[in-house]
């Protein structure tokens, strides 16, 4: 493990953590648990997850890492940094390609690259009650490498990588200095200004907005019109019998 002095660009007051192989960056930052803002990535992991406790695939070259943060909102207001490490993400995707129109936002907590999936967002956190202890935002980008087909659900949103959709080749230390510092301007938006603002800015760049999609928790599967997100972050999906907030699905197009 190593705790190393930091590139050019980076955030002031936010420490960063370089392993080699970990199990996974999330479970490594719940041990660590630093009493201060701190990146941790890992060049690969073994028990890398998803969303659900699905297997996250790990091969070098791509991007693992995982802020931990310790916030002091109320769980629900904690949650919205979601939407934060997804507006950070797409500006370092951007930053990195200058390809401006080809990376979308997918509810709840992936990045799109020309309508596959090029990244996503795990968030977790320990703590009793309306008290958390710390946050852990978990980020995964297919920087040279997407996991196959046949490894992803038949429904799910294809899964790409950068190098492929883009002949762009980052290295996950660059990628992570962007994204460190994209992040640390959209925190400081939501703490001072609240979430009007990233809400604004996460809805010009939503994936499929005012198209139909289907929402599905657990069992059940609702499809409608994908109308906008509310001031909590949950979906509204309106369709043929009623207007529906959704604080949490799974969506298919």
């Amino acid at each position: 493990m190593s705790a190393d002095t930091v590139p050019k660009g980076w955030p002031q007051g936010v420490a960063r953590i370089l392993l080699d192989t970990v199990d996974s960056t999330n479970a490594h930052a719940a041990r660590l648990a630093p009493q201060s803002p701190t990146w941790i990535m890992a060049a690969e992991q073994s028990g890398g997850r998803g969303r659900r406790g699905r297997p996250w695939s790990s091969p070098r070259g791509n991007l693992y890492a995982t802020l931990c943060l310790q916030p002091t909102e109320s769980p629900d207001k904690v949650a919205l940094r979601s939407f934060a490490a997804a507006l950070a993400l797409r500006d370092a995707c951007v930053a990195l390609t200058g390809l401006t129109a080809a990376f979308t936002l997918k509810w709840p907590n992936d990045v799109l690259l020309n309508g596959g999936k090029v990244a996503g967002i795990l968030l977790e956190s320990s703590g009793a009650g309306q008290h958390i202890h710390h946050l852990a935002v978990g980020i995964g980008v297919n920087l040279i490498a997407a996991p196959a087909p046949d490894q992803v659900e038949a429904t799910a949103t294809r899964p790409v990588s950068l190098l492929a959709e883009t002949g762009v080749r980052v290295t996950a230390e660059t990628f992570l200095t962007q994204l460190a510092g994209a992040y640390a301007r959209w925190e400081a938006v939501l703490v001072t200004q609240g979430f009007a603002i990233l809400r604004a800015e996460w809805l010009a760049h939503a994936a499929r907005l005012g198209e139909l999609i289907t929402a599905r928790t657990g069992t059940q599967a609702e499809t409608g019109i994908f109308e906008t997100i509310d001031e909590s972050g949950a979906l509204i999906l309106k369709t043929a019998k009623t207007r529906r907030i959704i604080p949490a699905a799974e969506i298919f197009f």
